[in-house]
C-alpha cells in the first residue's frame, strides 16, 4: 500500500519573530566565512531546525553551528542507525513469519483479521528502514533522490501510525470479548474488523500524505551532506509543517493511545475481577498497554513541544532527544510479534508445523478446531 522507503525528521520548529540568532558560515573543515557559490545571506534564526536558505541557491541550507553539531554528531551517524538496524534484524523475520502464519494456518476470525494487519504494518515500517540505515550511516547523505526522500517519509510516518490505530483496534476488539461478551456476539465480526483495518489504513494515509507533498532534500552549506527532512526551509516551518506534524501526534497518537487505555484499563478491570484463573491474560494486557504507552509516547510528546515551546533554547535539547525517540518508537514494531502472536503456544506450534512442513497434530487440532474463542486464542491475547 505504501512505497517502501523510509522515516522522516530529525528537526522540526515553530518559527519565532523577533530571535535574532545569527547563522556562522561554517564547513566540514571547521572554517568561517562565505564560499563561491555558496552566499548565504544570515537572518533572523527561530528555536527548532528550520534552516535559512542561501541568497542564490534555494536548494541549499545555512544552519547555526550548534545546529550543525546536533544535526552530524554521534546520535543521528551511529546510534540511531544502530536502533534501525535492530527494528530490522529483529522485525523483519519476526512479522514475516507472524503474518504468513496468520494468513495460511488460523482460522479467519475478527481477531485474526485485525492482527494480520498489525503484522503487515509493523513489517512494511521494517521495510522503510533500509534506506535510512545507510543515509544515517552515510554521515547525513541522502544518496536516492528527492522522491525517494519523500516516499521513504511518508512511508515510515504512515507505517509507524498506522500500527498504533491498528492497535487500538486490537483493543477495542479484545474489550468488547472480555467487557460485553454476550454483545460481542452480535458486534464482533468480520465485519466490525474489516471496517477497523478500513478506517486506520485511511487515516494513516491521510495522516502522511503531507509529507509526500513538500520538497524535503536539501544540500547544507559549504558541504556536501544532501539532507533528506533532517532541515527544512524557514518558511514552511509554521505553515506547513507544524499542523502537519500536530495532527499526526494528536491523531495518530494520543488519541489511539487514550482509546487503548480505556479499553484496556476495563479489560484489566474485568480480568482482575475473574480471580487468579485469569492471571496470564491479566498480565499480557498490562504488558501490551505499557509497551505502546512506553515506545510511543516520548517522540510524540517531544514533538508537540517541538512546536509549542516558545523558549528560544528548548529546540536543541527537543531536537537531541527527538532523534533516537523516534528510531525508539521503530522498535515497536520487534515487540508486537511477541506480545501478541508468540506469546502463545499453540501460534508456536503452528510456526513450527508450518516450518517443517508437518501436518497439526492431535493436541493442536483439538486446541485450534474447537469453538471460535478456542480459535481466537492461537493467535489473540485473551
Amino acid at each position: 500500500m505504501w512505497a517502501l522507503l523510509l522515516l522522516g525528521p530529525l528537526a522540526l520548529g515553530l518559527s519565532l519573530e523577533g530571535d535574532a540568532q545569527t547563522p556562522i558560515a561554517y564547513d566540514d573543515g571547521g572554517s568561517t566565512g562565505g564560499e563561491d557559490g555558496d552566499d548565504c545571506t544570515p537572518g533572523p534564526q527561530p528555536r527548532s531546525f528550520p534552516g535559512q536558505p542561501c541568497a542564490n541557491d534555494s536548494n541549499t541550507l545555512e544552519l547555526p553551528v550548534s545546529s550543525r553539531a546536533l544535526l552530524l554528531g554521534w546520535v543521528p551517524t551511529r546510534l540511531v542507525p544502530t536502533l534501525y538496524g535492530l527494528a530490522l534484524a529483529v522485525g523483519l523475520p519476526t512479522n514475516g513469519l507472524a503474518l504468513w502464519v496468520l494468513a495460511t494456518r488460523v482460522p479467519r476470525l475478527p481477531s485474526t483479521v485485525l492482527l494480520m494487519n498489525l503484522a503487515a504494518a509493523d513489517l512494511l515500517l521494517v521495510l522503510a528502514l533500509p534506506p535510512r540505515v545507510a543515509y544515517h550511516l552515510r554521515g547525513q547523505r541522502w544518496p536516492f533522490g528527492e522522491a525517494a526522500c519523500r516516499l521513504d517519509t511518508a512511508a515510515l510516518y504512515g507505517h509507524m501510525y498506522g500500527s498504533v490505530l491498528l492497535l487500538a483496534a486490537v483493543s477495542l476488539d479484545r474489550y468488547l470479548a472480555v467487557v460485553h461478551p454476550l454483545r460481542a456476539r452480535a458486534l464482533r465480526g468480520l465485519p466490525l474488523a474489516v471496517r477497523l483495518c478500513v478506517a486506520a489504513w485511511l487515516l494513516a494515509a491521510a495522516l502522511a500524505l503531507p509529507l509526500a507533498l513538500q520538497q524535503q532534500t536539501f544540500r547544507l552549506s559549504h558541504s556536501d551532506h544532501v539532507l533528506c527532512h533532517d532541515v527544512l526551509p524557514i518558511g514552511t516551518q509554521a505553515s506547513y509543517w507544524q499542523p502537519a506534524f500536530i495532527c499526526l501526534a494528536v491523531l495518530g497518537c494520543f488519541l489511539p493511545l487514550l482509546a487503548m487505555l480505556l479499553s484496556y484499563g476495563a479489560t484489566l478491570r474485568t480480568l482482575a475481577a475473574g480471580g487468579q484463573r485469569y492471571g496470564h491474560p491479566l498480565r499480557l494486557t498490562a504488558l501490551v498497554l505499557a509497551s505502546a504507552v512506553i515506545f510511543f509516547t516520548p517522540s510524540n510528546v517531544l514533538l508537540l513541544l517541538h512546536y509549542s515551546n516558545p523558549g528560544p533554547d528548548a529546540w536543541g535539547e527537543l531536537y537531541a532527544a527527538y532523534v533516537p525517540s523516534l528510531a525508539l518508537s521503530t522498535l515497536n514494531s520487534c515487540v508486537d510479534p511477541f506480545i501478541y502472536y508468540y506469546v502463545s503456544a499453540e501460534f508456536r506450534g503452528k510456526v513450527r508445523e508450518g516450518l517443517f512442513c508437518r501436518a497439526p497434530g492431535a493436541a493442536t487440532a483439538s486446541r485450534g478446531g474447537g469453538s471460535p474463542g478456542n480459535g481466537t486464542r492461537s493467535s489473540s491475547l485473551v
